[in-house]
């Protein structure tokens, strides 16, 4: 007997290599055809959040689909919010669920469809004749949209007899979007700007990455003379970097954001331009030129003069066939700039004056010390800043803050294990404060199972949930609901099977440097429990308290 649940794991396992869940009665079926009929793996979370978030991480880390289970009432509920992050940070993922049975909620049920629609989701529900069809529509409206979609099973359909699980046409893949004959009008105005802009600056985001468009990027620049800077999503994309200025916002460093604000013409390609990307308005200067290239229906910016809508690689592409046609020579800018004192960063002191550690410069230590084969994975919290201004990625899809599109914490720990199968050779790092790390304390087990020696988290233990302390501390907001005591973080990784250190100062991590060169097939997962200071704010979060003062 085929059964829908077999129809709907089988032709899921079609378009995706693997799936993280946890086990309920609602997926139960589900797991068990995903387990005994096909090839795809099967990785177990703790915690059903942890299974979307890992298979968040592994989309990002990798570009394929991404999918993940859980059973229905609680199991899909405790989902929200890390659904909620996927949906605002286009994550194209299927979420299969257990649902209500067809003849009416039982008191543990809830309306999933409605939850899901909330947070901006939308849910296919399979029958016993449409199982597959249905499945398959899930899965091209997840890449069509570049949204998680739900796939639920209601109850008393899952063990139902389907007959023989039916082949299926293939999801439609969108084509690149092409730019209009008017785009085409405004690249030519745009190629003739760059040709005599003295000062150029192409900036990239995850969009241009998405898009393929790095060479294209580089060859862009190359034409120009430009300097080039990119998001925090967007790192690594430009192919010298040698004169990239590194993150445009607040996790830049000031004299690199001085450059970009001197420029007289600016291109942005693949990137929403959001109030930490423009430094919340002040980003450019009032005459800087500034021209967006990106998929949205319009500019995402009032600051934008010009918008190209079309795919990143192929506008890029263009504007450089036009300014060979207009025999343009580079301009020199970038060559006569300093670009590595630009990005020249405050190393902070070894300790702070509440005698714990200064971030800075233990960010700055770490950053030397970790191996160059490395994937960084970021939970939210005021310690977002550190990785991002003191850790070099190699390219876009080794650098992922899940959480920051829906401004959550708690999402740290259940990313390794996405992001460790999707770069399986890779070191897995970890960046997550006390407070988001004991808010996703159940997968720390699930990170250390799954990456074992190739996984490194690093906890930002400074007994606070900083970014509220930074913020309405500072308004005279009572302190007392910000403070988290002092947590052994070192003593939980170890009672999961983890290698736990405490940093107390920088011959502490004495140990990272040991670690990096023993076998990653016999070394342990290592957490290291920095106990830093809070008095030290990142400049990010200083422009957030400027704009909010």
């Amino acid at each position: 007997m085929s059964t829908v649940s077999t129809h709907v794991a089988v032709t899921l396992a079609r378009h995706i290599d693997h799936v993280f869940g946890v086990m309920g009665n609602g997926n139960a079926w589900f797991l068990d055809a995903l387990v005994r009929s096909t090839r795809a793996d099967y990785t177990a979370v703790r915690h059903e959040a942890g299974a979307v978030v890992a298979a968040d991480a592994f989309h990002r880390a990798s570009g394929r689909l991404a999918a993940a289970t859980a059973t229905y009432g609680a199991g899909f509920t405790n989902t929200l919010t890390a659904l909620a992050e996927a949906v605002q940070a286009h994550v194209p993922l299927v979420l299969v669920v257990g649902d209500e049975p067809t003849s009416g909620p039982r008191p543990w049920d809830v309306d999933q469809i409605a939850l899901a629609a909330a947070v901006g989701a939308r849910t296919y529900t399979v029958g016993r004749a449409d199982a597959a069809a249905t499945t398959v529509i899930a899965v091209e409206h997840a890449l069509t949209y570049r949204v998680p979609t739900v796939l639920a099973i209601p109850y008393d359909v899952a063990t139902l007899d389907a007959g023989v699980v039916p082949e299926t046409l293939a999801p439609r893949i969108p084509e690149p979007l092409q730019p209009s004959s008017f785009a085409h009008e405004i690249a030519n105005d745009v190629a003739r700007a760059l040709a005599s802009a003295e000062r150029p600056v192409l900036i990239a985001g995850q969009g241009a990455w998405l898009a393929g468009a790095g060479p294209a990027l580089g060859r862009l620049a190359d034409a120009t003379g430009a300097l080039t800077a990119t998001t925090a999503l967007g790192r690594g994309i430009f192919p010298r970097s040698e004169f990239d200025l590194g993150v445009t916002g607040g996790f830049g460093a000031e004299p690199a954001m001085e450059a970009i604000r001197d420029a007289d013409v600016a291109v942005v390609f693949g990137a929403s331009l959001n109030q930490f990307t423009m430094r919340f308005g002040a980003l450019f200067s009032p005459t800087t030129r500034v021209i967006q290239v990106d998929v949205a229906p319009a500019a995402t910016h009032p600051h934008v003069g010009g918008y190209i809508r079309g795919d990143a690689k192929i506008v890029a592409d263009t504007i450089a066939d036009r300014l060979d046609a207009l025999g343009a020579t580079p301009s020199g800018w970038r060559e006569s700039v300093d670009v590595a004192d630009l990005r020249r960063r405050d190393s902070g002191d070894a300790a702070a004056s509440d005698g714990r550690l200064d971030p800075r410069a233990v960010a700055r230590r770490i950053g030397e010390l970790l191996p160059d084969d490395r994937v960084v994975v970021s939970d939210g919290g005021h310690f977002i800043g550190w990785a991002n201004m003191y850790w070099d990625v190699a390219s876009p899809d080794r650098m992922m803050m899940v959480g920051t599109a829906y401004q959550s914490i708690g999402l740290g720990f259940p990313s390794v294990p996405g992001a460790a199968l999707a770069k399986p050779t890779s070191t897995v790092v970890l960046t997550t404060g006390d407070g988001g790390g004991l808010m996703a304390l159940a997968d720390l087990e699930s990170a250390v199972r799954v990456a074992g020696g190739r996984g490194l988290a690093v906890v930002w233990n400074d007994g606070a949930y900083g970014a509220e302390v930074n913020l309405y501390g500072l308004k005279g907001v009572a302190t007392g609901p910000m403070l988290i005591p002092d947590v052994d973080f070192a003593g939980l990784a170890r009672a999961v099977g983890a290698e736990g250190v405490v940093v107390r100062s920088l011959d502490d991590l004495d140990r990272l440097a040991t670690w990096v060169t023993e076998d990653p097939q016999t070394r342990r997962y290592l957490l290291l429990d920095l106990r830093i200071s809070s008095s030290v704010i990142a400049p990010y979060q200083q422009e957030i308290i400027r704009v909010n003062s």
